[in-house]
This record gives structure tokens, C-alpha cells and sequence, in this order.
């Protein structure tokens, strides 16, 4: 049995923990600095006062005046996110996490050691903790799982079951569980199909043929079927390193010297054991409260000490206000502890490398449109101009 859990409105709830008093206020999550002035997640007191998530600012502050915007906390949430997944798997659940607010896991492995599909179920609220409202679904298929979970009420486990009580109770949900595009959506809805059963009513090829490979999926799902598969997350890294300012900082330099300060010591813990970095994580706490995140994946896991530096240190300019604490996790590592090299340099290889460090050189003293190549575009027509364009070269 596949089972899903989520808690709505994740992020604004994780934003809630250090203000619990506004819960009970009509208040919304802001939006992020420089993004389209959209709401986030709402209260109910928020929800009974006409705003809904995904309002414009002006709108909802027109609609109830003495809303309540709360700052984001994207830092704050992974972390509250990060200790609700690590209770679920100290419970014996394998989590797939599938964002903020909603993970997967079987129960098949614990059933017989909690005495049942829902007191196995159960013990997975309990293991969530108080005050976040989730719910449980569970099926045979992941999507039904979501389905179930979505309709669920808070602290309630739902359990659906295979075949046709599963499209029986997909057919009547609206086409929002579905993973479409909203221009499909609304155009499903402008045809008449507002509901999972209508979709699923309609012939496969048909909505293939005019949704595409996402329409086919998303026909697929209402149908009840889908993945029956839930693959366990592996063990995150804990490696992290802080440093935290007597005041706030906003001087670039300096925030620069305490990030290179950060890299050398987090390269420099023992516990690494010489593997390498794979995905690595610059996380702020903002001197007006609030937090800021940007996490980088390399191309090459490395352990150099400036190819960690070129990664993430250019996001340093994005920071949206002072910083009164820096921090760097090292998100994932490799398993291995060194490079596979080739006994014999495949030919040509050295004149490769030369010429890349030729044009990364040409690129960081003149631009990147330095070097440029020719990238024909309308070759049969009659001016010049238009038969060729250039276009930078990557390597």
C-alpha cells in the first residue's frame, strides 16, 4: 500500500511556529522580493475574509484590510520539513519527499509491526506532531494516494481501494490534482471537463491527440492507474557550517570574506572523509527577519576549494537584505572518495582542453559574447544578413 501525506499550506505554517498568535488572523504568506505580487497559503480566518491563495497583493489587501502578509522563510521551512521527514523514517518509513508538504511512503515493510495498514498509517500522523493539520491517503497507486490525502480532513487517514472504487472515487475530484499545465486546464474547462471522471470518460487517443504526452498522462491517472512505486530518499549529508555576525551585515566584501571562510571550513571537516561535493546549499538569516536559500547542483562533484567558490559565491548578490547569520550545507556528497582516470589520454584530448581554456579565458577578459560561432538559419535566402546568425559559443 502506497500511502501520502500532506500538509497544506506548508510554508506559511513553518512560518507560523515562531508567531503562533497570528494562526488565528486572517494573515497570507508574501510574496518573495522582486516576484509577481501573488499571495501564498492562507489562513482560514483569511480564506472566511474573501483572500485565497494566489491573490494579487492589491486585491487582497482591498478585500480584507487588516490582513496580516508574513514573511517568508524558505530556510526556516526546509529545515521544520527536513525534521517531519527524519520522524516519518525513525518510524520505519521509507519517505520519498515530493516537495514541502508532501511526502510518499509503503507501508508494506511495517505493517505487521504496527498491526495494520492504518494503525501503521496512524502512527505516521503521530510521528508528523502536533499542529500542522496533516492528513494521510493511501492506495494502491500514488496518485489515488494524493487523491485521497487531498480530500482527507485534518488528522484523518483515507484509504481507498484498487480498481474500480478507485476511479469510482477519482471520477468526482476536480482537475487540479491533475499534473497539467493551467493553459490545459482551462482549456479542459472550456470544453466541459471539470472533473477527473469527465477526463477519464473521454477516449485515450483523443486527448493524446490534442494535449500531448502531458494530456496522456494526466488521462492516464484519472483512469486509476499510475506508478505503484516509492523510491526511499537517501541519507542526506550533515554537513554544515555558520557564522554569525554581531550585527547585520551588508557590505558584499565582507559577507564574501566570511562565505570563503565558511567553504575552507566546511572542506576541511574530517567527518567529509575526502568525498566529494555534489550539491551544496548558501542559506542567510535576514536581519529583519525571515531567511534566504539558493542551493547549487555541480556538473562535476568537486572538492576544490575555488570551484566551490565560483559555484555559489556569485549568488552572494542576490541577497535581498542584511544578513545577521551565514550558512553553508553540503546538501549531498558522492559515495566514492576520488576520480576514475584513463589509462591511455584518448587522442586529441590535450588540444581539447587547451582550447576550452583558450575560450574561458576569451570569455572572462572580453565577455561572453567573445567568442562566437556561425549558426546558419535561413541559408536559401537572399540577404546576406539573414542567412547565418551568431551565437556564443558555450565551450
Amino acid at each position: 500500500m502506497i500511502a501520502c501525506l500532506t500538509i497544506p499550506g506548508f510554508e506559511l505554517r513553518a512560518a507560523l511556529r515562531s508567531r503562533p498568535h497570528l494562526a488565528r488572523r486572517a494573515a497570507a504568506l508574501a510574496p518573495l522580493p522582486g516576484r509577481e505580487p501573488l499571495l501564498g497559503p492562507v489562513t482560514a480566518a483569511a480564506e472566511a475574509a474573501g483572500v485565497k491563495p494566489g491573490m494579487r497583493l492589491g486585491e487582497a489587501l482591498a478585500t480584507c484590510p487588516s490582513l496580516v502578509l508574513v514573511e517568508q522563510d524558505p530556510a526556516g521551512a526546509d529545515d521544520e520539513w527536513e525534521a517531519i521527514v527524519r520522524r516519518l523514517e525513525d518510524s520505519g518509513f521509507a519517505v520519498e519527499s515530493a516537495g514541502l508538504g508532501t511526502a510518499y511512503f509503503q507501508t508494506d515493510g511495517v505493517e505487521r509491526l504496527y498491526g495494520g495498514v492504518k494503525a501503521a498509517l496512524q502512527r505516521a500522523l503521530a510521528s508528523v506532531g502536533a499542529g500542522w493539520d496533516a492528513r494521510v491517503g493511501a492506495a494502491r497507486r500514488r496518485f489515488a494516494a494524493l487523491a485521497a490525502a487531498s480530500v482527507a480532513r485534518s488528522g484523518q487517514v483515507l484509504v481507498v481501494a484498487d480498481g474500480d472504487d478507485a476511479r469510482d472515487f477519482l471520477a468526482p475530484l476536480p482537475l487540479t490534482l491533475l499534473p497539467l499545465e493551467p493553459e490545459r486546464r482551462q482549456e479542459l474547462e472550456e470544453l466541459g471537463v471539470r472533473r477527473v471522471g469527465q477526463l477519464a470518460a473521454l477516449p485515450g487517443a483523443a486527448v493524446a491527440e490534442r494535449l500531448g504526452r502531458d494530456g496522456r498522462t494526466a488521462w492516464n491517472l484519472a483512469q486509476g492507474r499510475g506508478p505503484r512505486v516509492v523510491e526511499g530518499r537517501r541519507p542526506p549529508a550533515e554537513l554544515v557550517e555558520r557564522l554569525e555576525f554581531p550585527e547585520s551585515v551588508a557590505n558584499e566584501l565582507t559577507l564574501r570574506r566570511a562565505f570563503a571562510v565558511l567553504v575552507d571550513r566546511l572542506l576541511a571537516r574530517p567527518d567529509r572523509d575526502g568525498r566529494f561535493l555534489r550539491k551544496i546549499a548558501l542559506v542567510a538569516r535576514l536581519a529583519g527577519g525571515g531567511s534566504w536559500r539558493r542551493t547549487v547542483t555541480l556538473r562535476d562533484p568537486t572538492a576544490e576549494r575555488d570551484r566551490v567558490r565560483a559555484a555559489l559565491g556569485p549568488k552572494l548578490a542576490e541577497l535581498p537584505a542584511p544578513v545577521v547569520r551565514l550558512t553553508i550545507e553540503a546538501v549531498e556528497l558522492t559515495e566514492s572518495r576520488g576520480q576514475q582516470l584513463a589509462l591511455v589520454a584518448p587522442e586529441g584530448e590535450e588540444l581539447d582542453v587547451r582550447l576550452r581554456e583558450g575560450l574561458r579565458q576569451a570569455r572572462a577578459s572580453a565577455g561572453g559574447g567573445a567568442v562566437c560561432t556561425v549558426v546558419e538559419i535561413a541559408p536559401w535566402s537572399r540577404l546576406p544578413e539573414q542567412r547565418a546568425l551568431l551565437v556564443p559559443k558555450d565551450a
